[in-house]
């Protein structure tokens, strides 16, 4: 006899914070999402911002029509090294205050469910190992450029994290600035491009990284520059990755990620002046939707087990 678990047998929370959006889903057993929200993050401190991740919680599980009791397990992916030791977040340099020790305390004890916290680029290459492009990938590195810039490594189906947590935090490499040095992230960032395009004679008081890129397709001269360049710089995070890690696979994710179509180009002709190791470039298969799927597969993992663990005893 053939025997599957029950799907709603429990369920699992997935939350993705960014600087911009707030991401919250509950998924089955299975893995099927049967409640979602994305809402905009305008939160002004870091209290603020954990009541929003309290309440639009709160409101996905009621929409869902799943008992609370049901949820088993969250697991919230946030930009920075979550300090186990110390429960706080550090170098979360987008979100002020994000890093105030308890905070994610207060979190656990007003959801009502156990918390697991983790470093979005590294959920964002488990979402893309499970959903994604990088399924049966021997090992690849998914590059997360957005507002900052991170790296998650996934090899034989695992998160490589490092002794504390801390690998994949490219952003932090030292980048020869124009005036004075600059970090990785400095260089390859969302705000990095729209610093080249301004420089390459582009104007625009809301001048964002979309409305460069947008520019670039319609072919304005100061954007294909500015593209140009972010190509170049990219090229550079994958040769640094390519050297240390070896990576069959490397995905390109987040903001900037998403307009792969300009860039895969640049990057590929750069790379090959830069190096002979030459991994497979491709786009994020998930999008902007990849820290979720990572934190709800993660959480999924542990959910399952306490649910079969339950029943079992029971």
């Amino acid at each position: 006899m053939l025997y599957a678990p029950d799907p709603s047998a429990g369920y699992a929370l997935g939350i993705d914070v960014g600087r911009s959006w707030l991401r919250v889903a509950v998924a089955n057993l299975d893995g099927e999402v049967v409640a979602r929200a994305d809402v905009r993050n305008r939160a002004r401190s870091s209290g603020a911002m954990a009541e929003l991740v309290v309440a639009t919680a709160h409101q996905v599980v009621a929409n869902s029509e799943v008992a609370p009791a049901a949820v088993v397990h969250a697991v919230v992916g946030t930009p920075g090294i979550y300090d186990e030791q110390r429960r706080r977040v550090r170098y979360a340099m987008h979100l002020p205050g994000w890093g105030r020790a308890g905070l994610f305390d207060r979190m656990r004890e007003e959801l009502g469910v156990p918390l697991e916290v983790h470093n979005d680029a590294n959920l964002a290459a488990l979402g893309e190992y499970t959903y994604g492009v990088g399924a049966g990938s021997r090992l690849f590195a998914y590059i997360l450029i957005g507002t900052g810039l991170g790296m998650g490594v996934v090899s034989e189906g695992r998160l490589f994290t490092g002794a504390h947590g801390g690998a994949g935090e490219i952003g932090f490499l030292p980048w020869p600035g124009r005036q004075k040095p600059e970090t990785l992230e400095d260089a390859v960032s969302g705000v990095a491009v729209v610093e080249a395009a301004r420089r390459f004679g582009m104007s625009g008081q809301q001048l964002t990284a979309k409305a460069v890129f947008d520019a670039a397709r319609q072919g304005n001269a100061a954007a294909i520059k500015a593209v140009e360049l972010e190509g170049e710089r990219i090229a550079h995070t994958v040769a640094a990755a390519a050297a240390v890690l070896d990576p069959d696979l490397v995905v390109l994710g987040g903001g900037v990620g998403h307009s792969v179509d300009l860039l895969l180009r640049p990057v590929r002709e750069n790379l090959r002046a830069l190096t002979p190791l030459r991994p497979k470039i491709v786009p994020s298969a998930l999008g902007e939707d990849a820290v979720l799927l990572g934190a709800v597969a993660t959480a999924l993992g542990t959910a399952r087990d306490l649910v079969f663990e339950r029943h079992s005893a029971s």
